[in-house]
Order: structure tokens, then sequence, then C-alpha cells
């Protein structure tokens, strides 16, 4: 699982409750700007086991923006994380899915993995827990990666998407867990 987090910082507490709860751990993709007002969030995350990446610093359609301007997010952002953990993050995830070359040179130059996510809950937009929980779980495989966002429809539906993985023998693991396998 991995969770853009731009906002939500009530909810992102019983995300990783609920997890932990099961041993999984997910991968939180942080926007810079969130991440700088809530550090407890971010430490407490680190420490509990979850994977910490990059999200942008400002939610920009990076796809749109120059070279400097993606070093830019994505170095801010970098910066602030660090701060906090005392770790470099290696994953980014371009909000809203938008990325150009310019992106991909940028992440390959700052040493960066971009990733995508292979399912999306549309959480943002549909917003309930039935909606969140069909598209988690439907045709789900391992290796997915399943996006989701801190609102509380999706953790309302999490027991049940978490329930519904461990029925089928799934563990729900860090992206990078994931891509090392």
């Amino acid at each position: 699982l991995m969770f853009n987090c731009y906002e939500g910082a009530d909810v992102i507490y019983e995300i990783a409750q609920t997890l932990e709860e099961r041993n999984f751990r997910a991968t939180f993709f942080f926007g810079g700007c969130f991440a700088d007002d809530h550090p407890e969030i971010i430490k407490k995350l680190y420490e509990s086991g979850h994977e910490i990446g990059n999200h942008g610093f400002f939610h920009k359609d990076m796809g749109k923006i120059g070279y400097e301007a993606n070093v830019t997010e994505m170095k801010n952002t970098h910066d602030v994380i660090k701060s906090m953990t005392g770790v470099d993050t290696v994953l980014f995830a371009p909000p809203s899915g938008d990325f150009s070359s310019t992106t991909i040179k940028a992440c390959r130059d700052l040493g960066y993995v971009m990733i995508m996510w292979s399912k999306d809950t549309v959480d943002w937009l549909d917003r309930t827990s039935k909606s969140v929980y069909n598209r988690a779980t439907k045709d789900v495989r391992g290796g997915d990666f399943v996006l989701m966002h801190p609102f509380s429809h999706t953790l309302e539906a999490l027991p049940k998407i978490l329930n519904k993985y461990i029925s089928e023998g799934m563990v729900v693991t860090t992206v990078s867990d994931c891509l090392s396998e």
C-alpha cells in the first residue's frame, strides 16, 4: 500500500495503527509542506518501520514545470524529511501521477526511483468506504501498488481491505520491499 499525504494528520496515525495491528508496513509519500508542518508524524511512522517517500513539496503538476522546478520540489521535500529521520528518501511519487521526461531526468539526477501505482482507489473523488474497498480489492494481485490517501472513509475501508488481502494469502509491505522481491 502507498499513501500520498498532503492532509489528514489525524487519520494517518489511525491508518498506521490499523496496519501495525496486523504487523504490516506501508509506504507513505509525503508532501514537503505537510511534512514540514507535522514532523512528529514523519518521525513516528519512520520509527514504526513504515517507509517514507517523497511526493513533492507543493503538489505541483510535475510534467508541466521545468527541470529546475522539478529538482526544487523534490530536493526541498528530501531535505525536510531527512532532517526528521536522518535518512535519504529514494522513492518519488509524482503528485496526480503527472510527470514528463524532465521529471524522470530530475529523479535520476537526484538518485530517486519514480513510483507509480497499479491500482488507484480514487478515494479523493469517490468518498465512500465501499468504493475504496472495491477498487483496492478488485482483481488485486501480489506486487500491485495500491494508492490511497489519508481520508476517514479510506480508514473505514482499510480493515476490510486488509482482511481480504490476508484471506487471499497476501502481505502488505513497503514499496521498496515489494520492488526487491
